[in-house]
């Protein structure tokens, strides 16, 4: 049975942070509110809740197009390769916000990302996923929650989420009504933007 936790976006409570982060750590699986669609994930350090969602979302996990939730752009140096000034001033005038940025990834990802070369960096404007991430001390790997079904409801309204997810997940985070429109991914690896799914950030910025 996953635990329901109420946290508010605009003054998220450091007990109920902590106690989300401590779960991570010891290698729960976490629903979570971001600025688009409710993201599930998991500590980016441990291999078999990493595992645990690539079985959810039946892939392989060395395949998986996982984003790293980071809680700004000082995280980046940590997993991505040395960017341009051009591609650094797009992520500043963008970041925190709902987009999904593909950036060529560094020698220091996990294991199990080892051979993938690039990696997807998402900086939400949510207050939420962002105290995690800070508390945590590393990113989060998150995955956006979708429903063959469409019934949208059960991706935006907190308690239908826990209902569908309640065997499969540990915690969800009560975050309010998530949206369903799924960020804006853009590929940044070739010294032009590249979109790959226009979602809910505009293209206009780039």
């Amino acid at each position: 049975m996953a635990e329901l936790i109420k946290i508010y976006d605009e003054n998220p409570s450091p007990k109920h942070i902590n106690r989300v982060v401590e779960a991570l750590r010891n290698g729960a699986l976490v629903i979570y509110p971001t600025d688009t669609v409710y993201g599930l994930g998991c500590d980016i350090t441990n291999t078999s809740a990493l595992e645990k969602i690539a079985q959810i979302k039946k892939v392989k996990l060395e395949k998986a197009n996982f984003s790293f939730i980071c809680e700004d752009l000082s995280n980046l140096s940590d997993y991505v390769k040395q960017i341009d000034t051009s591609t650094f001033k797009i992520l500043k005038r963008t970041l925190p916000g709902p987009y999904t940025f593909v950036l060529p990834g560094n020698n220091n990802l996990p294991n199990v990302f080892k051979k993938k070369k690039t990696v997807g960096i998402r900086v939400p404007d949510n207050n939420i996923c962002r105290a995690l991430v800070s508390a945590l001390g590393n990113p989060i790997v998150s995955t956006s929650i979708h429903d063959d079904d469409e019934v949208l409801e059960y991706t935006t309204d907190p308690e239908l989420i826990k209902e569908k997810w309640d065997n499969l997940v540990d915690i969800v985070i009560d975050g309010g009504y998530g949206d369903n429109i799924p960020s804006t991914v853009i590929d940044l690896t070739s010294g032009e933007p590249e979109v790959i799914r226009e979602g809910k950030g505009s293209i206009e910025i780039m």
